[in-house]
């Protein structure tokens, strides 16, 4: 009997070595803000989440997430670090090329991940001297088309800045900003760039610009992580 208790005993303690090595969440100052880092003890490449709305984390001790933890790419972040890669959940204050440099010395690739009004700000940093070496936009402001709002295409002004893309939009989006009709001329306007990976079902409830409905990928997380986490 107390060989068995010492092998379960050994067992849960191999268990929690390996919990903390997959994750450790930690507060870092990145590009003049605080934002959220996750590095598994040897990641195959890195991704930088931001997050929709006024992309404002709140960024507490210990890795903490003060705002916007319903967000579909702040709900799934240990999804990702799940998956292998390091993840920087990155404050909107925070400088995008800086954050790029800071993930690219823990390991390249380094892919971007913006939804909804993160995508502006993707755009936005890629405009301003971020090289990232993929991109991946969620639910994004990606054309006129998408509802009127500043976009990506008008933001980057032409299709020679944008790395290589992935676009991951619902079927169902119903938010008047990223309107499903706007991907396609993002796509073609994109020369080749980018291509789309197209979602449908899960859940549809409250906004429809907000975290609980297709806009959030309500009920996909899986599915949304696993495509994003794939395309390196």
């Amino acid at each position: 009997m107390f060989v068995h208790h010492m092998a379960a005993l050994a067992g849960l303690v191999a268990v929690l070595a390996l919990t903390q090595t997959v994750r450790a969440d930690e507060t870092v100052e990145v590009g003049g803000s605080r934002s959220v880092l996750i590095k598994p003890a040897s990641p195959r490449g890195s991704v930088i989440l931001m997050a929709g709305g006024s992309g404002s984390i709140n960024a507490g001790p210990g890795g903490s997430i003060g705002s916007l933890g319903g967000n579909q790419l702040v709900r799934t972040r240990s999804a990702y670090a799940g998956r292998g890669l390091a993840v920087l959940v990155l404050d909107s204050s925070g400088s995008l090329p800086a954050a790029v440099d800071y993930m690219a010395a823990i390991k390249r690739p380094v892919v971007v991940i913006g939804t909804s009004r993160g995508t502006q700000r993707a755009a936005e940093g890629i405009a301003a001297g971020a090289k990232p070496d993929a991109l991946v936009l969620t639910s994004g402001f990606l054309s006129p088309e998408s509802g009127g709002q500043a976009s990506v295409m008008s933001i980057l002004g032409s299709p020679e800045k944008l790395p290589r893309t992935l676009v991951i939009h619902h079927r169902q989006d119903g938010c008047r900003f990223t309107q499903p009709a706007g991907v396609d001329p993002f796509i073609k306007w994109s020369a080749g760039r980018a291509r789309v990976s197209w979602v449908s079902g899960g859940a549809e409830n409250g906004d429809p610009c907000e975290a609980a409905g297709h806009h959030g990928f309500a009920g996909l997380d899986a599915q949304v992580v696993g495509l994003a986490s794939s395309f390196h």
